[in-house]
């Protein structure tokens, strides 16, 4: 979301795109972490390959390259690395307060509401299966309930930042050709973190999710230097533009979707690599990868959707999008309560307005006092 802007405006201003749609894919988190409300059928996840997780995940990389990419061009570049440490430890407890919190609110509605599904559910099964193996694979990170697993791939990705900022202003091209690279290495090899003590590999899986925060990182590093990473060309726009309808009629048409994975399946048998004829979440494959940036890129290059972040209209996701960290975690809390809230009564649109309304105005609240606090 780089396109070419002042040097005064580089210093004075925030881009406000990457506030609000920042916050926009928080909210869309939220209803996705939600089973079974109407909402969850308008999220971006509907309507192409990918989701708001990696619009997240490709965001907090050109955030981060924002933040932390001047310090890391000249010397002394230690006290950046000690800032991103600091944030890597602030993510890391994060998740664990996260993760006790939920481990809490499934047990009370289980005990109090008689909501029992939810106990075997989203990996809270080894909690009651191995609890030693658990209360080792938690502060380990190697153990990750549903829902509660993209802080862990933050973290880590976090932690290689040094390195990949230190590369980028010296040779961003080369580091993204890197970055690819290592991302079809893992695909092709099934690279993954292990999992503890369950068997298998993390969900978010740092080692293939690298490379949409490597392109979020350059991304940042040529939008503070008033450049675009990718110029703005018509005939781009148009083939962004066609991929996007595709995702859509492949998403939305069963005929239309029967073919075309028929096609997938005759490319794979043909020899085509997973991570390019698959649409798996865990090893960031292909078709979810082009999705992701097919839309930053046609958003980020149309005038009109700068101004129309900058409105007052836009200012609540805004909001959201200054305060990511605290709102994610208050939504992931939240997310689980509501869903023992919906298992606890019958199925209703009311109650559906209700746990997605009252959530996003919590978590508003949230960022409000934050923002206020700071302010002082």
């Amino acid at each position: 979301m780089a396109d070419t802007i002042s040097a005064p405006d580089r210093v004075s201003r925030r881009d406000p795109r990457l506030d609000v749609f920042r916050g926009l894919a928080l909210v869309m988190i939220f209803i996705n972490h939600i089973p079974g409300t109407v909402f969850e059928n308008y999220t971006s996840r509907n309507f192409g390959f990918s989701d708001a997780a990696e619009g997240f995940v490709l965001m907090s990389g050109i955030a981060a390259g924002i933040a932390y990419g001047p310090g890391m061009a000249r010397a002394p570049i230690l006290p950046t690395v000690l800032r991103i440490g600091h944030r890597i430890w602030t993510l890391y407890l994060v998740h664990i307060m996260v993760t006790i919190a939920v481990i809490g609110v499934v047990a009370a509605g289980a005990r109090w509401f008689d909501v029992v599904g939810l106990l075997s559910q989203n990996n809270f099964a080894p909690i009651f299966n191995d609890p030693l193996g658990v209360m080792i694979g938690i502060p380990l990170m190697g153990h990750q309930l549903g829902y509660v697993n993209i802080l862990p791939m933050y973290a880590v990705l976090l932690a290689g930042a040094p390195a990949m900022l230190w590369a980028a202003h010296r040779w961003p091209y080369l580091l993204l050709a890197a970055s690819v690279a290592f991302w079809a290495l893992t695909g092709q090899f099934r690279l993954n973190l292990p999992n503890y003590p369950n068997p298998g590999g993390w969900f978010f899986n740092p080692l293939a999710w690298q490379l949409i925060f490597v392109i979020g990182l350059v991304t940042g590093l040529f939008l503070r230097a008033g450049r675009r990473l990718v110029p703005v060309w018509r005939w781009l726009q148009l083939l962004a533009a066609a991929y996007l309808i595709l995702a859509l009629v492949w998403t939305k048409s069963p005929d239309f979707a029967a073919a075309m994975n028929h096609r997938m399946w005759q490319l794979s048998e043909a020899g085509a690599p997973f991570y390019i004829s698959a649409f798996d979440k865990t090893f960031l494959t292909l078709p979810r990868l082009l999705h992701i940036l097919a839309i930053t890129y046609l958003i980020s290059s149309l005038p009109v959707v700068r101004r129309a972040a900058g409105s007052a209209l836009a200012a609540p996701l805004a909001l959201l999008g200054r305060q990511a960290l605290p709102v994610f975690a208050l939504g992931t809390i939240l997310s689980l309560t509501c869903q023992v809230i919906k298992g606890a009564n019958a199925p209703s649109g009311w109650l559906d307005v209700g746990v997605i309304g009252g959530g996003i105005c919590l978590q508003l609240a949230l960022a409000w006092a934050r923002e206020r606090v700071r302010q002082r």
